[in-house]
């Protein structure tokens, strides 16, 4: 792709704002994956919502006319859980999330208890409970190490905003004092994780995302080539007030099927 770059062999996409739209496809993305099957391409969808398994991610697609198996999808739920059992093989930890993370921390081989867990792990969830928030301030208090799948303070809803992970992590570090490891975007390491899953190496690997203070500053952190996408947070005009570039700048996945 770049300059001195290897010729691209592995793909890496972000979900949300670059194939799809408020559960519409975005013109393109269904020949951008259909292309990357086509010439045997690596690749994974990436999602910093944990709240569902890659299955139910694999059928919301597919309503939108996206064919994506499941095996190709990687949520922050995933690198968590996949951090964790290198940090501390068959840990415990006190699991405040949705059936995305609950799944992964299980087959990750983790022991889900509320009982002096080694880790408080937040997700998010459509439904905090004040009751299991104050058990993940006492913990923490107790001496639980803190891990959060991702920092996006806000979720959108039909409705407007909802409270995240990011917001919900605030009110636990204010309580306690102890700032989250979040595993999720802008950490690079969620993108090194998928990178493992498939067998990539950053020279050759591209990053398509729709954020600038995401998916393209994680992704020339973690040395891959990138690209942004402007159907989804960032505009043309942003890109200039960031101190870093991506590789380039295109107006859709449809500008990306030619590159695959």
């Amino acid at each position: 792709m770049s300059t001195g770059r290897q010729p691209a062999e592995c793909w890496l996409t972000d979900m949300d704002g670059v194939l799809v739209h408020e559960g519409q496809a975005l013109p393109g993305a269904a020949e951008f994956l259909a292309r990357l099957v086509d010439r045997r391409r690596r690749f994974l969808v990436l999602t910093n919502n944990s709240i569902f398994t890659p299955r139910d991610l694999a059928a919301r697609l597919s309503r939108s006319g996206l064919q994506v198996p499941e095996e190709a999808i990687w949520t922050s739920a995933l690198a968590t859980a996949d951090f964790l059992s290198t940090q501390l093989p068959g840990g415990s930890a006190y699991v405040i999330g949705e059936a995305g993370l609950t799944t992964a921390m299980h087959e990750a081989g983790y022991t889900l208890t509320d009982v002096d867990p080694d880790y408080v792990v937040l997700g998010e969830t459509r439904t905090y409970s004040f009751e299991a928030i104050t058990r993940a301030v006492r913990l923490v208090g107790a001496g639980a190490r803190f891990i959060a799948t991702n920092p996006d303070v806000t979720g959108p809803s039909a409705e407007g905003p909802l409270p995240a992970t990011g917001a919900v992590a605030a009110m636990i570090t204010k309580a306690t004092g102890a700032e989250p490891y979040f595993v999720g975007k802008p950490n690079p390491m969620m993108f090194r994780s998928a990178m493992n899953r498939i067998e990539a190496h950053s020279e050759s690997t591209v990053m398509i995302g729709d954020r600038m203070d995401t998916d393209v500053v994680a992704g020339i952190e973690a040395g891959l080539d990138t690209i942004l996408v402007l159907t989804g947070s960032t505009r043309a005009a942003d890109v200039a007030r960031f101190p870093f570039r991506p590789g380039r700048v295109l107006d859709s996945i449809a500008d990306v099927v030619d590159l695959v």
